[in-house]
């Protein structure tokens, strides 16, 4: 389907309102959120809880997904009061679980693996009693900078596979299929006490039959929650949507995700890899058609 065809019924979302406190919070300490930067279709509903994904490290990132808004360019150095701004903003909106992620920063020695165990740490000191998962980059694949993170004993170790290995030429080219499926492989090993987790855009092409190996595949590598969603153009710079998947396809695939042994599965076309994280890891229903019916 061609990115001018209007939206589906099922995934038109209301607008944003009444998200001034979130907002005036991370403006107070100078904090972008992937929320906002990525354009997400559900920044109302979660401002408004609120809850955030925090993006540490800039924003501009050093690789050019396809898909991403994150602008691509060199970017400038790291704020080291940043992890310590981090935890007092989430102090302040009184979070129960926090979400970390960030750009890309091959230009790093170790990928900005340090950067996210120091904030994993501030957010542990400022909210001892918050879950805390980190949605990362795939660090290179280098061993030691993932060991780093995994130092810093997050609950939940989110990285994401996005899509299917036929496409990542044209969605994540500088990115690897296989690499990421050994960084979550590594986590589970090293680590089996932590969760872990991956998500996948769907309407960029692929096939059905796709979309299932790559579950089998995260299942393998040991991740435990898996979350799908409707891929939505966010500028005409980034690929057009290929097709509106329809509901009823994305709950085949939750069923298809249980039934193969993930521990939760959220997937519905306004699904999105960190919302209603804590319900996930709480083992709640997070499937969002259902509570669109409700």
């Amino acid at each position: 389907m061609e990115s001018g065809v209007r939206l589906p019924e099922w995934i038109r979302t209301r607008s944003p309102r009444n998200l001034h406190k979130t907002k005036r919070i991370l403006r107070k300490y100078g904090l972008a959120t992937v929320c906002e930067e990525a354009r997400c279709p559900n920044i109302g509903q979660c401002f408004l809880k609120p809850t955030a994904t925090f993006m540490i490290m800039g924003s501009k990132c050093t690789r050019n997904c396809g898909f991403c808004s994150v602008a691509s360019s060199t970017p400038g150095p790291l704020d080291h009061d940043e992890p310590e701004k981090v935890g007092m903003a989430a102090k302040e909106m009184r979070l129960r679980y926090v979400v970390i992620t960030s750009v890309t920063r091959d230009d790093l020695p170790d990928g900005g693996a340090g950067h996210f165990a120091e904030t994993v740490n501030a957010v542990r000191r400022h909210v001892p009693d918050a879950n805390v998962e980190v949605l990362t980059p795939d660090f290179g694949g280098d061993p030691s900078s993932i060991n780093a993170v995994l130092r810093s004993r997050p609950d939940v170790f989110n990285h994401n596979v996005e899509t299917v290995p036929r496409l990542y030429p044209e969605v994540r080219p500088l990115a690897d299929y296989r690499r990421s499926l050994s960084l979550l492989d590594h986590v589970k090993k090293n680590t089996p006490e932590i969760q872990t987790k991956s998500g996948l855009m769907l309407g960029l092409g692929e096939k059905l039959y796709e979309v299932m190996n790559v579950l089998r595949d995260l299942r393998s590598a040991g991740c435990n929650f898996i979350t799908i969603g409707q891929y939505l153009r966010p500028s005409r710079s980034n690929l057009p949507v290929i097709e509106y998947v329809r509901p009823e396809i994305f709950e085949k695939l939750r069923l298809a995700a249980l039934s193969m042994g993930f521990q939760s599965a959220a997937s519905a076309p306004l699904v999105r890899s960190s919302m209603n994280a804590e319900d996930m890891y709480n083992n709640e229903d997070t499937n969002l058609t259902r509570e669109r019916k409700a």
